[in-house]
């Protein structure tokens, strides 16, 4: 019997069948704190944090906190961050209390977020806006309101050598990076293939930018802005990197769809696992590389959190 390589990822299964989550609302973006077996995800309508066992798939609890969209661990005190939506506030949620423990207040509403422990700094997106802001999460307050070009900043990305932050500018298909001294945008790149670009990922091992838009098409970019290739895609609203793997894992087009990035190179497509059209965003617990999704069911008929394996 031919052994398999553990360098070609396997089809993804379901580790269980949906679990359902109290009050159709809708969902946002996921997060996973592999340490602590965690699976978080934003329930924008609901206005609460979804807390799920990363390892049964069941619904833990569900903390209220507003109307989110971005999700972030805190990989040393298991604390999670949110981004407010319509609040235009950020917070810090307890998740073994079920409770918010701090909260900051922003001058618009927040999006995406990504989080630098290196350097106790959370990076916020204003939804549809002009502006990403700076939050000390040691003192939990606003440190810089960055003013970036065009409008509406979609996914970011933190560089864990340089601590640069690559931030998607929807609007003009192109990506800021923002000075982590300065605090402000020190230079862009175009994306010119890319219409409403959306999904950003930073491979720190291939020090790659991986980058779509929602117009069907996914790209590698060096950190210089260099185009490394472009492949044809479902039509993605966001992707979540395994850096073990150098894989992605991207919500859309009715399921999760895997990439495989490549050292200098295009990317390419490994599979696709239908799940249901309400998926759209993904993460990855790159301790065993499951892939966790969650979505609202188009015709309103509940809300689920699924948790997926590469088969056997």
């Amino acid at each position: 019997m031919r052994e398999c390589d553990p360098n070609v990822p396997r089809m993804l299964t379901a580790i269980s069948p949906p679990q359902p989550v109290p009050v159709y609302s809708g969902f946002d973006y996921v997060a996973v704190d592999a340490q602590r077996r965690r699976v978080y995800a934003a329930h924008g309508g609901s206005k609460t944090l979804l807390v799920v066992d990363a390892d049964s798939g069941k619904v833990i609890g569900q903390v209220p906190v507003g109307p989110m969209h971005g999700v972030a661990v805190d990989p040393v005190s298991g604390h999670v961050f949110t981004g407010n939506g319509e609040s235009d506030s950020i917070s810090e949620v307890d998740p073994s209390a079920l409770k918010v423990i701090r909260s900051v207040a922003v001058s618009a509403p927040v999006d995406a977020i990504a989080y630098d422990p290196a350097v106790n700094r959370l990076y916020a997106g204003e939804d549809d806006g002009t502006h990403l802001f700076v939050i000390d999460t040691k003192t939990f307050k606003l440190v810089k309101t960055i003013t970036i070009p065009g409008h509406k900043p979609e996914y970011l990305a933190v560089d864990p050598r340089t601590h640069e932050v690559y931030q998607n500018i929807a609007n003009l298909a192109e990506v800021a990076v923002i000075d982590p001294v300065s605090l402000m945008v020190k230079r862009t790149f175009r994306t010119p293939e890319l219409t409403n670009n959306h999904p950003l990922q930073y491979d720190a091992g291939f020090k790659q930018i991986a980058v779509g838009g929602t117009n069907g098409v996914f790209s590698a970019y060096t950190t210089a802005g260099v185009k490394l290739g472009q492949i044809a895609v479902p039509r993605f609203d966001q992707c979540t990197l395994d850096p073990t793997q150098h894989i992605l894992a991207c919500g859309g087009g009715g399921g999760i769809t895997r990439i495989r990035l490549n050292r200098g190179a295009a990317p390419t497509i490994i599979d696709t696992t239908a799940v249901d059209d309400g998926v759209k965003t993904t993460a990855i617990d790159p301790s065993n590389h499951r892939v966790w999704t969650v979505w609202s069911k188009h015709d309103g008929s509940g809300d689920f959190v699924q948790g997926f394996d590469p088969a056997p």
